[in-house]
């Protein structure tokens, strides 16, 4: 209830004020479970990314939104829960494979879940590799994965910025589900995991239009942060760009912590 009270409230303002741009809505199954992966541009994402469907849209987010203290923390938990995001512990380990089990319930229940794969928001509005959570996620649930892009919500909030640019208008688009039920009760290897991954990131970045960077985007904000694009293989101190890394404290981490060759494949 008190989900679609501030969709209603808040979601009607941000149509008034900022006029959000939708494609694709269609694309979403009415009923069942769904997983809904998106690229990450800016903080507005999970305003603008739900808004359009006509389904609750349950992300999992860090605890750390739900567990702050004094009014501030308080107006934090109420939001977040408002907007339904249920709280994770991202310490890794056993607390990863507790966010995965957390995610196949809300599927089990037949809701709609969202999810980064990218793990953090893009510092330079590129579209980076995705984590292979989404991946486990699809094939021990069995639902369907509707890629989803945001469409110039970097510029209209870049990271590290609070006053919107009312020059963008936010868009998202929604593209056709992809199916890998094929796999469902399969028992996935490292490589079958990263395909899947790989084919859902490039159904976003097909919607979105980005440049694609395989590399991992919490490895690019830091090179950023430091001078050094090894994507680019130049130096970054000088772009516009590098002044704009956020320190994703706002942003939602992938859901799992896997191995793929003795390299860990979850949140870093």
């Amino acid at each position: 209830m008190f989900y679609w009270l501030t969709k209603m409230t808040l979601g009607m303002t941000l149509k008034i004020v900022f006029r959000p741009r939708a494609s694709g809505v269609k694309n979403v199954p009415r009923r069942g479970p769904v997983i809904l992966a998106s690229n990450h541009l800016s903080f507005s994402d999970h305003f603008f990314g739900p808004l359009p469907v006509p389904r609750k849209v349950i992300f999992l987010a860090k605890s750390e939104y739900f567990t702050g203290r004094g009014l501030k923390g308080l107006i934090s938990k109420v939001f977040f829960i408002g907007v339904g995001q249920i709280p994770i512990d991202r310490g890794g380990g056993a607390a990863s494979e507790q966010a995965i089990r957390t995610g196949l319930r809300v599927l089990a229940a037949g809701h709609v879940l969202g999810i980064y794969p990218e793990g953090t928001r893009s510092p330079d509005g590129r579209l980076y590799r995705g984590k292979t959570g989404v991946a486990r996620l699809a094939i021990e649930s069995g639902a369907p994965v509707v890629p989803c892009a945001m469409i110039d919500t970097f510029e209209f909030l870049p990271p590290g910025t609070l006053r919107p640019n009312l020059r963008f208008r936010p868009g998202v688009r929604f593209g056709k589900p992809l199916d890998f039920s094929r796999y469902h009760g399969r028992e996935a290897d490292g490589l079958l995991l990263r395909t899947i991954t790989d084919e859902i990131m490039q159904a976003i970045a097909t919607l979105s239009g980005q440049e694609y960077v395989d590399i991992d985007a919490r490895r690019a904000k830091a090179e950023l942060a430091s001078g050094h694009d090894s994507a680019n293989g130049h130096d970054s101190a000088n772009d516009d760009d590098s002044a704009n890394d956020d320190d994703s404290a706002n942003g939602h981490d992938d859901v799992s912590r896997d191995h793929e060759g003795g390299r860990s494949i979850g949140p870093a």
